[in-house]
């Protein structure tokens, strides 16, 4: 399968000469790794729905979430007991929480960001999932509210296909209800 990246840099490279082909295996190579990592660092316990998904999409995602610290603030408790690496303990995710917000900050509650009952995560198309992550505003909130715990300044600045393969990566997480017991 080749990848959506080096698809388009051979594109790109018909039109410019083919000096920028190894460099395109090289992207590839490294983007073949981190979809490969994506699927080694599923949560142990959370089962990915591929029917109708871009795998490729959703094991790069799931790299990106699963390395860039959204189950921090997203899963609440992060971690199962005696599943704690902050106290030497080997790694468990809370599965059973994965994903379904609940970390409280002062007055901000992070967000469930798995698929609602029409399968969108958090609630939110690709299109709003995006705009959300480069402004900081949710459109489903009050107009001039921006979120002010998310990182979402970090967040926006990542490509569109890196935000579309998180979002396709949190498309495949099962639906699940807001976290029952929100707490710092």
């Amino acid at each position: 399968m080749i990848s959506i990246r080096l698809a388009a840099t051979l594109g790109a490279a018909a039109l410019f000469g083919l000096a920028s082909v190894s460099n395109a295996r090289d992207d590839d190579d490294r983007d073949n790794a981190q979809v490969r990592r994506g699927f080694q660092i599923v949560p142990t316990g959370v089962y990915l729905n591929l029917h109708g998904k871009n795998r490729e999409l959703v094991g790069l995602g799931s790299y990106l979430v699963n390395t860039t610290g959204c189950n921090d603030c997203h899963t609440n408790p992060s971690y199962l007991d005696g599943g704690d690496p902050f106290k030497g303990q080997a790694e468990l995710i809370n599965f059973s929480q994965y994903m379904t917000g609940g970390r409280q900050f002062g007055p901000f509650t992070s967000a469930n960001l798995t698929p609602d009952g029409t399968g969108k995560p958090a609630g939110l198309t690709l299109k709003e999932f995006i705009q959300t992550l480069r402004t900081g505003h949710n459109p489903h909130d009050p107009a001039g509210q921006i979120l002010q715990v998310m990182p979402w300044p970090v967040f926006g600045k990542k490509t569109d296909l890196d935000l579309t393969a998180v979002y396709e990566y949190l498309r495949a997480l099962p639906s699940l209800p807001d976290n029952p017991k929100p707490r710092p």
